[in-house]
């Protein structure tokens, strides 16, 4: 089975994260969001769930997933690879960072406050940035780039 998870990984908000503070992400109608889901799992239960138990519960929400199905769902899930949290819209628009503890928890933190910047300058975590939302302009004009 394939996995999400990082572990004593900071990812560092997408070098394109239009934000200079971050923000909620908006619910649209009755409709929650990937965004708005991530963020509510993870910022009411810091270190609870590993981005795996994230992404999953998020896919197993908007997918209706029944609790006999779930397993075989989760199996089915991550038999194929899945993007990970550094594709999320959390770190890629909304500009959080999200921490992976030693044993794959995740917390998210404000891209203004002092907690992210510690997480940045900590020596004994990995580093990584969110994926950046547009192509890079070198790889648009050179594609073998």
């Amino acid at each position: 089975m394939k996995t999400t998870n990082y572990y004593d990984t900071f990812i560092a908000v997408a070098e394109d994260c239009p934000v200079d503070a971050a923000e909620i992400p908006p619910q649209k109608n009755d409709v929650k969001s990937v965004a708005n889901m991530q963020f509510e799992w993870i910022n009411k239960q810091p270190y609870k769930y590993t981005s795996d138990e994230v992404i999953f519960g998020v896919h197993a929400i908007r997918n209706d997933v029944s609790e006999k199905d779930m397993e075989k769902e989760r199996e089915k899930f991550f038999s194929k690879g899945q993007a990970c949290l550094r594709a999320s819209p959390l770190a890629k628009r909304y500009g959080w960072g999200i921490h992976h503890d030693a044993e794959g928890r995740v917390a998210i933190f404000p891209i203004e406050s002092e907690e992210y910047d510690k997480l940045t300058e900590d020596k004994n975590v990995k580093h990584v940035k969110a994926m950046r939302s547009k192509r890079n302009d070198k790889a648009k004009k050179n594609p073998e780039v």
